[in-house]
């Protein structure tokens, strides 16, 4: 498989040297295009440091989050089999992946950046699934069954999203390191998972925790009408 030009110029413009290299993820079926571990080992110039932090490569790592995340689809895929989902900040893609290789019936990569999304197409063709792609999830309909999200609570103002979830899908699944035992009462945790994030950036241990959260559309109450009073020109 052939390294995507794209994504190789953009990342080069960025840091030099650095290469994309096709990499298995442990404890999965899946492989990423994700920045060469090597190069993360080096120091980086004042200049790079400045592009890094400017513009930053998200879609070039494969972070806890999303690991852990696309292993728990794999081995639980009743969550996304037969269904429509929707991964929110997709970065590499690879939740996506794990949801259309779990058998998904229409998976959308949903993400801002323009570069995420090409990244979400390589990796998409790397592992031989079909996506679907957005970079607005406000403009998508209310349509999905399911909306997969991970590494996205990393800063507490984007808090208020775990409520525009449930605006677009019936249902929510978190994947976080970030932020844990945040009070929500949509949002109940299922479970602690285990990952780490590609290239291994030596972070600290805690972050390799990843909480799992599930939440589901609350039913609409039933609107009843008023019933209507008899009045002598109603009766028959």
């Amino acid at each position: 498989m052939n390294v995507p030009l794209d994504l190789q110029d953009a990342l080069g413009e960025l840091l030099g040297d650095a290469r994309l290299v096709a990499c298995e993820l442990p404890e999965t079926e899946l492989r990423l295009w994700l920045i060469d571990a090597q190069n993360m080992d080096r120091a980086f110039t004042p200049e790079e440091t400045r592009r890094i932090l400017h513009e930053p490569p998200y879609w070039s790592f494969c972070w806890a989050s999303g690991l852990a995340l696309a292993r728990y689809l794999a081995a639980h895929p009743h969550w996304v089999q037969g269904k429509r989902v929707l991964d929110f900040g997709s970065g590499s893609g690879v939740a996506a992946i794990a949801a259309a290789k779990a058998g998904a019936l229409e998976v959308v990569a949903c993400d801002l950046d323009p570069l995420a999304i090409a990244a979400c197409r390589a990796n998409a063709e790397l592992n031989e699934v079909v996506l679907g792609y957005s970079t607005d999830f406000f403009n998508e309909a209310d349509r999905f069954d399911l909306i997969l999200v991970a590494d996205v609570l990393y800063d507490r103002a984007n808090l208020p999203l775990l409520d525009e979830f449930l605006s677009r899908g019936r249902e929510a699944l978190v994947a976080d390191s970030r932020v844990r035992d945040f009070q929500h009462p949509l949002y109940q945790r299922l479970e602690m998972l285990n990952a780490l994030t590609l290239p291994d950036l030596a972070e600290p241990w805690e972050f390799r925790n990843v909480s799992l959260y599930h939440a589901q559309r609350p039913l609409a109450r039933a609107t009843v009408a008023p019933a209507m009073a008899i009045t002598p020109e109603h009766a028959l």
